[in-house]
């Protein structure tokens, strides 16, 4: 049993070691709230990555990519910390047969409480998070690829659209934006005069780091009359060259918002794009060749292994991910079950979710979004295509970052006016077109 205060005050620590499964491999940790996340990296392998959480003080494995870890112990030692346990565990073993695994150097400081008996952060955690809202006149957004724990402890929780909408319509002097910073910057766009806090502000975006402000011009240079639609999932700068933003849930109808005849560049989500190509029939779309790295990942072959092992499952695929374009010819070919194939935003995910009968729902999105499914309907399991399709610039916004965010007010997002004033068109243009952007979770705090 790990000693009260033991693990108190560390975080982001790592570190190297003689005693690992390979000479030379590196050690990485984060404390998760009330779990120490360790990741272990091959040397010889880049792409190797090993994950295992360990929580304290049942001290009991709850990884996903190893078994489970039992008699484990954490103790001090001169460096530090070191976790001991079984020798026979892959995890501890090594050449030597050391059950030892000491820690050269940490950093860091964050609080971290010992009593953590189930996976889910202390109600106390929830409390004070609550409080400190209320008494800074927060309102908390969350993303639905946010981990559970935020999404539980926030006012509202939905997509893109429905936060933006959210936000706009909100009395609170303080937006909390648990999201990436794109998120955060919509808010501040659209509540010029409020307070809007992201808890980690590097938490960015790969979708939105595919298209840069210079790019665009230059694009738009190449087809000087066409209108400019360009996802939410972009910088202030790029909204403010475009002409009107659109969400996964819209953005059929931003299109088809726009004369049939009108050139359209739509970036920067290259599956989206093709999408809405499809949806809309037009052939006068152009569409930038970016992609969101978690969904881009999820293949057409593991889509179709998941429908082969559950053949009775529904199949809900989110339009950014890679394996749509497949899935689609493979649903016209009779290799995916039409009636029960469904390209969704998340927003739709919950719409479909909520009236399913069936059983067993297949996933194709981040992993996050399980969350929400299975509280929005309890007797449908929910899997996900793809387990490991997980954001880590969502999951950058932790719990102890949360709750620094509301004590201290940092870290605030801010957009100069007058690049405010041309992105906001965009975004307010957004907002008034259809789509499915009802919050996952309504307030329960107010």
């Amino acid at each position: 049993m790990a000693d009260d205060g033991l693990l108190h005050g560390l975080t982001d620590l790592e570190w190297s070691t003689g005693q690992s499964r390979h000479p030379g491999e590196r050690f990485a940790s984060t404390i998760l709230d009330h779990h120490l996340e360790i990741s272990t990296r091959d040397p010889d392998d880049d792409d190797q990555h090993l994950v295992t959480i360990l929580r304290h003080p049942a001290l009991v494995s709850i990884g996903r990519t190893r078994g489970g870890i039992s008699g484990v112990t954490v103790s001090r030692c001169h460096h530090g910390i070191s976790l001991s346990g079984c020798p026979d565990d892959p995890i501890f073993a090594s050449e030597t047969s050391s059950s030892r695994l000491d820690v050269d150097y940490l950093k860091g400081v964050v609080p971290v409480t010992t009593d953590c008996a189930t996976t889910r952060v202390s109600s106390t955690w929830a409390d004070t998070v609550r409080r400190l809202a209320k008494e800074r006149d927060a309102i908390i957004l969350a993303h639905n690829y946010q981990a559970p724990e935020i999404q539980d402890v926030a006012d509202h929780v939905g997509d893109s659209l429905a936060l933006a909408r959210l936000a706009a319509k909100s009395s609170a002097s303080t937006i909390v934006l648990a999201g990436v910073h794109f998120m955060a910057e919509t808010a501040a766009l659209l509540c010029p005069d409020r307070t809007v806090l992201i808890p980690d502000a590097q938490a960015g975006c790969s979708l939105a780091d595919s298209l840069t402000v210079e790019q665009l011009r230059a694009w738009k240079a190449e087809h000087p009359d066409a209108a400019v639609v360009t996802y939410v999932n972009t910088t202030a700068e790029v909204k403010a060259e475009s002409d009107i933003c659109c969400t996964s849930s819209n953005a059929v109808d931003v299109v088809n918002s726009l004369p049939a005849d009108q050139e359209i560049l739509f970036g920067p989500d290259q599956f989206l794009g093709a999408h809405v190509r499809r949806r809309t029939g037009r052939h006068n779309i152009h569409v930038w060749m970016g992609e969101c790295h978690v969904h881009a990942d999820i293949s057409p072959t593991e889509l179709c292994d998941q429908v082969k092992a559950n053949p009775e499952a529904d199949l809900y695929i989110h339009p950014e991910c890679g394996c749509t374009t497949s899935a689609l010819w493979l649903t016209s070919n009779g290799d995916l079950p039409q009636d029960r194939t469904h390209v969704l935003s998340t927003g739709g995910m919950l719409d479909a979710a909520r009236a399913t009968r069936n059983s067993h729902v297949l996933v194709a999105t981040e992993t996050g979004m399980l969350h929400q499914l299975r509280q929005a309907n309890s007797g449908t399991t929910f899997t996900a295509v793809n387990p490991d399709a997980v954001c880590p610039f969502m999951k950058m916004i932790t719990p102890e970052k949360l709750l620094r965010c509301l004590e201290t007010g940092a870290e605030a997002v801010t957009v100069d006016p007058a690049l405010a004033e041309k992105a906001r068109r965009a975004v307010e243009r957004m907002i008034a077109i259809g789509g499915t952007a009802t919050p996952v979770k309504e307030s329960a705090h107010a």
